[in-house]
């Protein structure tokens, strides 16, 4: 009986590959001065002085009685849109929570009252007979 050979063949000669050594770009920056608290500027120099005017507050002007209504500045808008949507999506999820107890309490109160006009037939029954 002859057994079976398995054919293997050379194993391959790999090279080890060699890898370049890693480089970094090392950051740098000038030093920042940082003036000390209690710069003062020197005797006969004066300040720049700048003048910002403010925008006059925007308002809508109602042509056929001839007034002007203010409107409310960007921010007070959005902070409104903000309440707004928080309340919305705070009602419609708390929702179904006030629903299940508002069923509950009413089941208990109709129980109670049940209950009470079962006596209160009872007793006038008990009185008649």
């Amino acid at each position: 009986m002859e057994l079976p050979t398995i054919n293997i063949p050379d194993a391959f000669v790999i090279q080890t590959p060699s890898l370049p050594l890693p480089t970094a770009v090392v950051p740098s920056y000038e030093p920042l001065y940082v003036p000390p608290s209690d710069l003062k500027p020197p005797d006969g120099v004066q300040a720049e002085t700048t003048t910002t005017e403010q925008p006059p507050p925007p308002s809508l002007n109602i042509p056929i009685i001839n007034f002007e209504v203010p409107l409310p500045t960007t921010d007070t808008v959005v902070v409104a849109g903000y309440a707004a949507v928080s309340a919305v999506a705070v009602t419609t999820f708390a929702q179904p929570f006030f629903d299940a107890i508002k069923k509950k309490i009413q089941k208990l109160i109709q129980g109670k009252i049940d209950k009470w006009k079962q006596n209160k037939q009872i007793r006038k029954d008990s009185l008649q007979s």
